[in-house]
C-alpha cells in the first residue's frame, strides 16, 4: 500500500519517488513538484508572513522622515545648505508641506532619531535565544504566530506612544524588538522538521525572500500614505493586516509533517527520512559549553554581526539618507529607498535554487557551497559603499550602487545565513537565536553611529558610515572563510551525550 501511495503521488506531482532516489538532480521537476506540495506551502505561508514581519519593522524608517523636522539642512550645525542640489520640485525647507496637514511634525534631533530607530534592537537582543530555546520546547508555530501577533497589536500604538515623546516611542520601540526576537529562531525550528537537506536554501531563502520584498513594499506605500493620509496611519494600516494575517498563520500551518492532514503518504516519508539522522528537538538541556568553545559556530556569530551592521544600516538610514545628502521628495525616497529590496528579493530566491543546484551535483561540499554564496554576498556590497563614498552628489550613480549592495547582499542567504542549520540541526532555531543576537548588536549600533558620524557634516559623515560598514563587512567575511564548516558537529548528534 505505501508503495502504491508513492506512485500514485508521483503521477500528481513529478518527481516525488525521483527525490528518494536520486535528489534534485532535475531541477525543473523539483521545481514543479515544490509548488504542490506540503513543504513548499509552508515556504509560501512564511513568505508572507515574513512579508508582514518586516512591513512591521521598517515603516518607522520612512514615517521618521515625515514624523521630524530636526534634520532639515537648515537645522543642522556646520552644513551648507547646497551639499547636493535639491532637484525635487519640493523645497528644501518646505518638505512637510507635501504631508497630510493632520500629521504631527516633532522637532527630534538626529541623535534623537538615531536612538529611535536602534531602540527596536534593544529589545529584539534579549529574546532571540529564548525565541529559540522556546520553539525547541513549544513548537516552531505557536512562538512565531505569538510574536507576530504581539508585533502588530504593539505597532497600533506607535502614533500614542509618539505624541507623549521621543521617549515613550523608544519604549514601545524596544518591546516591538522583544516581540519580533522570537519570530527568525522559531522559523528555523519550523525548517528543521520540514526542510530536506538538499533543499535547505531554496527553501529557506523562498520564505526569507518575503522580509525584502516586505521592505520593497512598505517603501514605496509608506510614503504614499505619509502624503495623503498622514505617517500615524503606517502603522495602523499595516499593524491591522498584520493582526488579520495571524489568523490566517495559525489555520494554515502545523508543526511538522506527521501534524498534517493533508501531506501526502509519499512526501510526508520523503521529508522524515531524508531528516532521520539529524534528531528531534532539543529537549531542556543545551551542550552550552560544547557550542561556546565551535570555532564553526563563532564564524557564523561574526559573518552576522559584521554583515548585519551593513544590512541594518542601509535598512534603517537609507530613507534619511536619501532626504538629507540626495534631496530626494517623499515620495521619489520611498520608490528608491525601496528599489535595492526588488533585487534582493530575487536574489534571494536565485541564490537559493543556485545553492542547492550545486549541492546536488556534488561538485562542491556544503562548507565551499556556504562559503562562496558568502564571498559574493559580503566583498561586492563592500566595494558597492565605498564607490557610493566617491560619487558624492552624483544621484544615479548613489542609487545605482546603493542597489547593487543591497541585491548582492541576498547571496548570503545561501552562505552563512543558514550555516546553523548544516552543523547542528537539532539546535538549528536556539543557534539562530544566538548568532542573530550577534546582528542584533550591530543593529543597536549601526543606526546610533549614523546620527552621531552625520550629525556635523553630513557629506563627510556618510563616507565614514560606508567606511565603516564595508570594512566590517570585509573582515566578517575572512573570519567565516577561515573557520566556517559545513558538517554537523559532534556535539550536535543524537547520539551526544548533553553537557
Amino acid at each position: 500500500m505505501q508503495q502504491s501511495a508513492e506512485n500514485a503521488e508521483a503521477e500528481d506531482c513529478p518527481e516525488s519517488d525521483q527525490e528518494d532516489a536520486a535528489p534534485l538532480l532535475n531541477q525543473q521537476l523539483s521545481l514543479g513538484k515544490g509548488l504542490c506540495s506540503a513543504r513548499y506551502s509552508l515556504a509560501l505561508v512564511l513568505h508572507f508572513s515574513l512579508f508582514m514581519v518586516y512591513s512591521l519593522r521598517v515603516n518607522l524608517s520612512i514615517a521618521i522622515v515625515a514624523m521630524t523636522n530636526g534634520t532639515s539642512p537648515g537645522s543642522l550645525p556646520n552644513i551648507s545648505m547646497d551639499v547636493c542640489p535639491n532637484h525635487s520640485h519640493a523645497q528644501p525647507n518646505d518638505s512637510h508641506r507635501e504631508f497630510a496637514q493632520e500629521a504631527p511634525v516633532y522637532d527630534w534631533s538626529a541623535k534623537t532619531q538615531g536612538v529611535v530607530l536602534s531602540a527596536f534592537f534593544y529589545g529584539y537582543l534579549f529574546t532571540q535565544p529564548l525565541g529559540g530555546y522556546w520553539s525547541g520546547m513549544f513548537g516552531g508555530k505557536l512562538v512565531l504566530g505569538c510574536g507576530l501577533l504581539s508585533t502588530s497589536a504593539l505597532t497600533l500604538l506607535a502614533p500614542l506612544a509618539a505624541s507623549l515623546g521621543a521617549a515613550y516611542l523608544i519604549g514601545l520601540q524596544a518591546l516591538l524588538g522583544m516581540a519580533e526576537g522570537v519570530i527568525f529562531p522559531a522559523q528555523y525550528t519550523l525548517w528543521a522538521k520540514w526542510a530536506p537537506p538538499l533543499e535547505r536554501s531554496r527553501l529557506m531563502n523562498l520564505a526569507e525572500a518575503g522580509c525584502t520584498f516586505g521592505t520593497f513594499i512598505t517603501f514605496p506605500a509608506a510614503g504614499i500614505i505619509c502624503q495623503y493620509l498622514g505617517w500615524p496611519y503606517i502603522f495602523f494600516i499595516f499593524g491591522g493586516i498584520g493582526c488579520v494575517w495571524c489568523v490566517f498563520w495559525f489555520l494554515l500551518v502545523y508543526e511538522d509533517p506527521a501534524c498534517h492532514p493533508r501531506i501526502s503518504a509519499g512526501e510526508k516519508e520523503y521529508i522524515v527520512s531524508s531528516l532521520a539522522n539529524q534528531g528531534s528537538s532539543h529537549g531542556r538541556s543545551l551542550p552550552l559549553l560544547a557550542m561556546m568553545k565551535s570555532l564553526p559556530l563563532w564564524a557564523i556569530a561574526v559573518a552576522y554581526f559584521c554583515n548585519d551592521w551593513l544590512f541594518y544600516m542601509l535598512l534603517t538610514s537609507m530613507p534619511t539618507y536619501m532626504n538629507d545628502v540626495l534631496h530626494f521628495d517623499i515620495r521619489e525616497n520611498g520608490l528608491l529607498s525601496a528599489l535595492p529590496y526588488m533585487g534582493n528579493w530575487l536574489g534571494t530566491i536565485v541564490s537559493g535554487l543556485l545553492a542547492d543546484f550545486l549541492l546536488s551535483k556534488h561538485t562542491f561540499s556544503t562548507a565551499t557551497v556556504r562559503k562562496l554564496f558568502s564571498v559574493l554576498g559580503m566583498m561586492l556590497p563592500a566595494v558597492s559603499l565605498v564607490a557610493v563614498s566617491y560619487v558624492g552628489c552624483d544621484y544615479t550613480a548613489a542609487v545605482v550602487f546603493l542597489t547593487l549592495s543591497v541585491t548582492v547582499i541576498s547571496m548570503c542567504g545561501a552562505g552563512f545565513n543558514i550555516n546553523q542549520i548544516d552543523i547542528a540541526p537539532k539546535y538549528a532555531g536556539f543557534l539562530l537565536g544566538v548568532t542573530n543576537t550577534f546582528g542584533t548588536v550591530s543593529g543597536i549600533i549601526a543606526p546610533t553611529a549614523v546620527g552621531f558620524l552625520t550629525s556635523q557634516d553630513l557629506l563627510t559623515g556618510w563616507r565614514n558610515v560606508f567606511f565603516v560598514s564595508a570594512a566590517l563587512n570585509l573582515f566578517g567575511l575572512l573570519f567565516y572563510v577561515s573557520f566556517g564548516s559545513g558538517t554537523i558537529q559532534d556535539w550536535a548528534r543524537e547520539d551526544t551525550a548533553l553537557q
